[in-house]
This record gives C-alpha cells, sequence and structure tokens, in this order.
C-alpha cells in the first residue's frame, strides 16, 4: 500500500508547475481590471501611475537583498512561500481602502513579495529542473498560460457580476497562491546528491565577484534592454493602436497572440533550447526585437499587426529563456537567487528607463516612438555579440 501511494504523490516538477500556474493569475486579473477600479474610486491618472511605479522602486531596494537571503537559507523553498503567504493576506486589506494613500501602502506590499521571489522561484525551478531532467520552459510556460487565462477571464466576470467582483477575485487568486505554494518541494540538490554541474566536470562561479565580467554582465545588460522595449509595447501598445483606428475588440485579441506566442516557445523550448548557445538565442532575440519595433513603427495594418505579434515568442521568451539558462550554465547553487535577482533589477531598471522615456515621445511622435526603441534593441544586440567575442560559449 505505502509504494502505491508513493507512485501516486505528485513528482517535485508537477507541484512547482502547478505553483507556476498558479503564480501569474492575480497579475492577470490586475492587469486586465486594475486601473478601472482605481479610476472609479476617484484615483486620477496621474495616482494611478504612482500606484504602479512605487511597487517596482520598493522592490528594486529589496531584489538582491532577498536573492542573498535565498541563497544563504537551507533551501530556496523557505523563501518562496514566505513571500507567498505574505502576497495572500495582505491583499485583504483591499476591502477596507478606497482613498490614493491607503491604495498605494496596500498595493505596494501586495506587490513587494511577489516582485522580491520571482527571481528566487525562477532560479529554484531552473535548478531542479536541471537536478531532475525537467524542462524548465515546459514548467515555467504554465505561469503564461494562468495569466493568460485570468487575464481574458476578467473581463467576462466583470461584465457578467460587476466592478464590485475585481477585489474579491484578486484576493480569491492570492490566497490560492499561497495555499498551493505549500506543497512546493524542496529545490536544493541534496548534501549527498551530486549536482549536475559537479557529475558533468563543468566549471561554475561560487560568488559574484567570478561573474562580475563584462562578457558576464554584457549579455543580460543587453537583454534588459530588448526587455525595456517590450514594456513600451505593454503601457502604450493599446493606446497607440485604438489612435490608428483599430478597435478595442481586435485589440484584446493581438494581445492574446503575443501571450499564447510566448507560451508556445516555452512549452517547445526543449526541443530546440540544448542545440543552440544561451547566448546565440539571446542574440536572436535581440534581433528580431530590432526588425519588430522597426515595422511597428510605421503603424502597418491589423494583418501585420498579427503576424508581428506572433514574434513575442522570439523577441521575448527566447530572450528570457536564454538568459535564465546562460545564469545556471555559469553559476551554482550558492549565488543562483542572488545573480537571478541581479538580472531581475536590470529589467526593472530599463523598464523604469523605458516606460517614462517612451511616456514623453509617444505624444511627439505616436507610433514612430517604436524606432527608437528599434534603435535601443539594436544597442542590446551589440552588448550581446560583444559578450560572445570576448567569451566563446562553453563546449557541449
Amino acid at each position: 500500500m505505502s509504494r502505491a501511494l508513493t507512485l501516486s504523490q505528485p513528482t517535485p516538477t508537477t507541484r512547482a508547475t502547478l505553483f507556476y500556474l498558479t503564480f501569474y493569475m492575480a497579475p492577470g486579473a490586475s492587469v486586465m481590471f486594475l486601473p478601472i477600479w482605481l479610476s472609479e474610486k476617484g484615483i486620477t491618472p496621474e495616482q494611478i501611475g504612482i500606484i504602479n511605479a512605487v511597487p517596482i522602486f520598493v522592490i528594486l531596494l529589496f531584489n538582491l537583498f532577498i536573492g542573498r537571503i535565498a541563497d544563504r537559507a537551507s533551501d530556496w523553498r523557505q523563501v518562496i512561500v514566505i513571500g507567498a503567504l505574505i502576497a495572500g493576506i495582505v491583499p485583504i486589506g483591499l476591502f477596507f481602502v478606497s482613498e490614493f494613500w491607503g491604495v498605494l501602502l496596500l498595493w505596494t506590499l501586495t506587490v513587494l513579495p511577489i516582485g522580491a521571489i520571482t527571481p528566487v522561484l525562477d532560479a529554484a525551478v531552473m535548478r531542479l529542473a536541471t537536478r531532475t531532467g525537467g524542462d524548465y520552459g515546459f514548467i515555467r510556460a504554465f505561469g503564461t498560460v494562468g495569466y493568460m487565462v485570468f487575464n481574458g477571464l476578467t473581463g467576462f466576470l466583470v461584465v457578467w457580476y460587476g466592478p464590485a467582483v475585481f477585489v474579491p477575485l484578486f484576493v480569491g487568486l492570492a490566497l490560492l497562491r499561497a495555499l498551493v505554494s505549500l506543497q512546493l518541494p524542496a529545490f536544493r540538490a541534496p548534501a549527498e546528491e551530486p549536482t549536475v554541474a559537479a557529475v558533468t566536470g563543468k566549471v561554475t562561479a561560487s560568488s559574484l565577484r567570478e561573474i562580475a565580467k563584462p562578457w558576464f554582465i554584457l549579455p543580460l545588460f543587453g537583454f534588459c534592454m530588448i526587455f525595456g522595449t517590450h514594456l513600451v509595447l505593454n503601457a502604450f501598445g493599446s493606446l497607440l493602436w485604438k489612435e490608428q483606428g483599430i478597435s478595442e475588440a481586435v485589440i484584446g485579441p493581438l494581445i492574446a497572440i503575443g501571450a499564447f506566442s510566448e507560451a508556445f516557445v516555452m512549452f517547445v523550448w526543449r526541443r530546440f533550447g540544448g542545440r543552440v548557445t544561451a547566448r546565440n538565442l539571446i542574440l536572436v532575440s535581440a534581433l528580431a526585437s530590432v526588425l519588430r519595433w522597426l515595422a511597428m513603427g510605421f503603424a502597418p495594418d491589423v494583418a501585420w499587426l498579427l503576424l508581428l505579434q506572433a514574434t513575442h515568442g522570439i523577441t521575448f521568451a527566447l530572450g528570457f529563456m536564454g538568459c535564465v539558462h546562460f545564469i545556471a550554465n555559469w553559476t551554482d547553487e550558492g549565488i543562483a537567487a542572488e545573480t537571478q535577482s541581479l538580472f531581475v533589477v536590470g529589467q526593472q531598471i530599463f523598464s523604469i528607463i523605458a516606460v517614462t522615456g517612451f511616456g514623453a515621445l509617444v505624444p511627439l511622435l505616436g507610433a514612430q516612438a517604436y524606432f527608437v526603441a528599434s534603435a535601443f534593441a539594436l544597442v542590446g544586440a551589440f552588448c550581446i555579440w560583444l559578450s560572445l567575442r570576448m567569451q566563446p560559449p562553453k563546449a557541449g
């Protein structure tokens, strides 16, 4: 009987996949309806911008600190579960606030723990997949699936039950994520179990000082620039499309195509990800971004936008997956979360630069602001190419 029970228990990979599925559900709902909910509370657009920006600045202050704590802990699971539990309990306060300062405080405390543990989760699951022979891309794709489902479903729920459904929905999804976190497995390899690096003889860095070199920093810096250009699409894409005369009924599917493309690349990653070196994949992502934003600058019609949105899996998911594998290839478990946190800090910095900078450019240039994003991506591609010239990829 004990053997049958053991066989029926979900594997560590399955449990990590289930957590990823719930991890981005609440953000998927908030992206859809948070601005509208805030506006109905009488909060101005300027204040809505502050409510969205402040958590990013706060997360910047905490990311490396949390990553260092996670690496020093006996297992990354502890930090992930604590963060998920805090992010599940704090949003309950949204039922009791309606003015700007209360919402700002509650929303910052809600977003902070999830933003802080995201790089820890990515590093932990990447190590788990490497150790067990799992597919990190397949696992991570379920996060995009959960996000995509509630990005669309929230709109229908609001239509059916009214705006009042948003807070109960968001809080319910946050609590679901917290509960699912409790079943997460241990992520680190047991002391008696050799890591993949030890088995294969790969040389990996055990301190940040060992990887604080231009050839290691440049590709991550370059992709952070690419990541920033994607925030331009997130922040201003729907507005620019509406100004082009595209209806909201079409804008929604255009956004969904991008998310579907991202999930698709992650699902099929294992079929090609091991055949091309990580930095070469990041470079492909950067060059594709240059072409994508260049084309977007000409304000193309819907047919072309459908094609361009379908490249999102290449311009974003391919580069992101390449970076996660690049970090895993060159670092050991002792600095995995801290290095991943450093990478996320870079993304957040360039997100702030891109959103604020293009916020000034879009009113002046309209869709032609994408030409600047294309040039930005080209600089990122050059950084990645330069790294490849400085340090060739690892053999095999």
